[in-house]
């Protein structure tokens, strides 16, 4: 018996569309990984016009367009008065004036970032402040995790059954954290996934992205309600598309993510993000050997209920994710306590990423 894995052919991109929209009939997810370049964004797009009936459609969609929606108003005549200002034309923001977001948008922005925002509704713009300064134009990464969240709260509103978006049967999420790195990707990662859990019944979902641990971490986040898993691959002809079906999360970061926590914890250079990490390890292996929350991976070890407690309450602080901060001294100590308790319960092979074992790697490959 063969054990290739199943791949499916599609000659255009709308014979994979209805493919995606057929799986969503008896799943509530369809996931699929694909490496940048493939037509990710341009099979966002064709799902979204495949809904459009006249007048109506039917999927609230985040891909590279979405951004396109905010542009700054910098005011170089005066530089004082800056602006994000907002496409009112599209529906993408059909209950913003009538429903007040902030309030929902803010929940989630406060923790992944320190800043603060305030939109006018009349003349849809916002306005970013930090620190009591106001009107500040907020980095390229900080305007990309704002617009993530304002996308969470309309999903929120959606899921809540908003009369402004009951036209949205599906939300298509394409490469959302793509300007996130690796340990906060797994918050924002967990965050989605259990507003989409919550919302299951209510909207289904294809998620797109080429980025390997947020696709492996919403893999293991969605496991247990059904849904498709697939590797998007281009076809042999230039329109042609590839589904690869796999049943197993393709990709394996925690024996990295455990190395770069015992070399940071070695060098007593520890930011307050590295809870994230660990948080996010204890989480992979709790799943692993089927426990149903993290903490059964140090059930039993002293202190048992303060590592809990610690990781439940210092994994979901409120801190910039683009200006890591060093954790103090006693917190600190708690974490190389929780990190070694979990090293003597699970043993784990770990590679060492030294400066020297590194350019012995390079000169090897470099060898004739």
């Amino acid at each position: 018996m063969s054990n290739k894995p199943t791949i499916y052919i599609y000659k255009s991109l709308h014979d994979l569309v209805i493919r995606l929209r057929d799986d969503l009939n008896d799943h509530y997810f369809v996931l699929l990984y694909a490496y940048n370049g493939t037509g990710k964004t341009r099979l966002s797009m064709a799902f979204k016009d495949a809904g459009k009936r006249k007048s109506s459609r039917d999927t609230l969609y985040f891909n590279a367009f979405t951004e396109d929606l905010f542009h700054w108003d910098n005011d170089l005549e005066n530089d004082s008065q800056r602006y994000l200002k907002i496409n009112s034309d599209s529906r993408f923001f059909s209950g913003f004036k009538e429903l007040a977001l902030e309030g929902r948008i803010f929940g989630y922005l406060e923790r992944y970032a320190d800043f603060d925002f305030k939109i006018d509704y009349e003349e849809w713009t916002i306005a970013f402040s930090r620190n009591n300064e106001d009107h500040i134009k907020v980095s390229r990464g900080e305007e990309n995790i704002f617009i993530w969240c304002v996308f969470l709260a309309i999903c929120e509103l959606t899921i809540d059954g908003d009369p402004a978006y009951n036209w949205v049967r599906f939300f298509y999420i394409d490469d959302p954290i793509s300007s996130l790195d690796d340990n906060n990707a797994i918050a924002v990662t967990s965050d989605l996934a259990q507003l989409l859990k919550r919302g299951k019944d209510r909207a289904k979902t294809v998620i797109s992205s080429h980025h390997g641990l947020f696709f492996n971490v919403m893999c293991n986040e969605l496991k247990k309600l059904k849904h498709k898993q697939y590797f998007l691959h281009r076809g042999s002809t230039p329109d042609s598309y590839a589904l690869q079906a796999t049943d197993e999360t393709p990709f394996f970061h925690h024996v990295a993510m455990l190395s770069e926590l015992q070399r940071v914890a070695a060098s007593g250079q520890i930011y307050t993000h590295h809870f994230n990490m660990l948080r996010g390890i204890l989480e992979k292996t709790a799943t692993f050997f089927g426990f149903d929350d993290f903490s059964a991976c140090i059930h039993g070890v002293d202190d048992e209920v303060l590592y809990a407690r610690a990781l439940n309450l210092l994994s979901h602080g409120n801190y910039s994710v683009y200006e890591p901060r060093e954790m103090g001294d006693d917190t600190k100590k708690l974490f190389l306590d929780i990190l070694k308790a979990f090293f003597d319960r699970y043993r784990f092979a770990l590679p060492e990423f030294s400066p020297q074992s590194n350019s012995q790697q390079a000169s090897q490959q470099n060898m004739p």
